[in-house]
């Protein structure tokens, strides 16, 4: 049994639900552990999972804190949320190991470095996966600074060391307590593991194309990044009459959807932006995530979560967040990128569609007004920028990063 350790929103665990079926097409054992929130969803996809019993609820998780982390858009603010999360991961540790034990490979998501420390004890390899570059290069700033910072050799490995304690701080209290309290002191070794991933039985591997980030060459061989990791839905979704008409009643309409940084408190004043702003420069749109919207012009829609494999295909451009799977089917999908940041890696993947010429500047959402948006969707429209996203697209589809990154794995448990 290969067991998957995961943790974050339901967009996090999708790349890591595409690695699994992979792995299943290769005739390996495999499941996904995470909060029991999630097993309908895993399950939907034929994938077997292991629940945590804690759910933010039953862990009494400070809503204020959560919110924190969505908007924190400086490393200061990143540090001072993840230091906030630790205690959280202490109360989940132990089930964390369980679902190592009886084993034979571990793959896990860097918010769950109980991964490598279980593997090592149990005497399994364990495979770090991460859903976007995270390892130190000299090449370029990491994800939390790219775009951000001018980019030299001493910025861009700062910017890894920054990233990489950050993750490290948000679960390393949680693996130090469980081990004295089970093993009687802390592990062997124990430090930030993302740079021991050096050798054949410790790989690393990267859900990001090489047209979007090409692989490093400064690192290690055994660090492998072949494409995203792209779900493949189980069954062809069926819109609903509504979405339906209005799809086929005039000219792509524009995409709005902010996912999980989206709050209720932002709905009235987010979506009257919105709507002016499909009005200034005479748009369609569709306004996904903000729940019902009333007195809606003809113009524009309101709709609730739809697959973005779907949807994206079939719209002009899409606006969103910035978060890393929701880029990524944008990417996919051939179409401009209008990209309002909150927070944390959001601006870098902001910063680099608008570097590949597939998407307008950054609009970070503090300075977003319906004038700057209006803008940055007329941009985005222009035959240039359209042309710029189809070719990404093209390129894009000659990776298979999932099943190249399974078959990695299915050599290790080969031998």
């Amino acid at each position: 049994m290969i067991t998957i350790l995961c943790s974050g929103s339901r967009g996090d665990f999708q790349p890591y639900i595409a690695l699994a079926l992979e792995l299943k097409k290769l005739g390996k054992k495999v499941r996904i552990t995470g909060m029991r929130d999630f097993e309908g969803f895993i399950q939907s996809y034929g994938i077997d999972f292991y629940p945590i019993q804690a759910d933010f609820e039953s862990l009494n998780v400070d809503k204020k804190m959560l919110k924190e982390g969505q908007t924190a858009d400086t490393p200061l603010k990143m540090l001072l949320t993840f230091n906030k999360m630790k205690k959280y991961g202490i109360l989940v540790a132990d089930e964390f190991y369980a679902a190592c034990e009886g084993s034979e490979l571990i793959i896990y998501h860097p918010g769950c470095t109980m991964g490598y420390f279980a593997a090592e004890k149990l005497g399994i390899p364990s495979v770090l996966a991460s859903p976007f570059p995270m390892h130190k290069t000299k090449e370029r700033p990491s994800i939390i600074r790219y775009g951000r910072t001018k980019p030299t050799d001493f910025n861009n490995m700062i910017s890894y060391k920054m990233l990489q304690g950050m993750l490290w701080l948000a679960s390393k209290d949680s693996v130090k307590g469980f081990w004295q309290k089970q093993f009687g002191s802390a592990p062997k070794k124990f430090g930030c593991p993302f740079e021991h991933h050096t050798d054949q039985n410790h790989p690393a591997i990267i859900s990001c194309s090489n047209y979007v980030f090409q692989r490093s060459g400064d690192w290690n061989v055994n660090i492998h990044q072949y494409g995203y990791w792209f779900v493949e839905e189980p069954n062809e979704y069926i819109p609903s009459k509504e979405l339906s008409k209005f799809l086929s009643s005039g000219e792509k309409p524009v995409y709005v959807g902010f996912g999980s940084v989206f709050h209720e408190d932002q709905k009235d004043s987010l979506s009257k932006l919105v709507i002016e702003a499909l009005n200034k420069c005479g748009k369609r749109g569709i306004i996904c995530g903000m729940g019902s919207l009333s007195n809606l012009p003809h113009n524009i829609i309101a709709i609730n979560s739809v697959p973005h494999s779907w949807l994206f295909e079939k719209v002009a451009a899409v606006c969103h967040h910035g978060g890393a799977g929701t880029t990524a089917a944008g990417f996919k999908a051939g179409v401009p990128s209008i990209i309002i940041p909150f927070a944390n890696d959001q601006h870098a993947w902001a910063h680099r569609a608008y570097d590949l010429g597939v998407g307008s500047q950054p609009i970070p959402i503090k300075t977003l007004t319906a004038d700057n948006l209006a803008s940055a969707i007329d941009f985005a429209l222009q035959e240039k920028v359209a042309k710029n996203a189809r070719t990404l697209a093209k390129h894009i589809a000659t990776e298979n990063g999932a099943g190249d990154c399974a078959k990695v794995i299915a050599d290790i448990v080969g031998r």
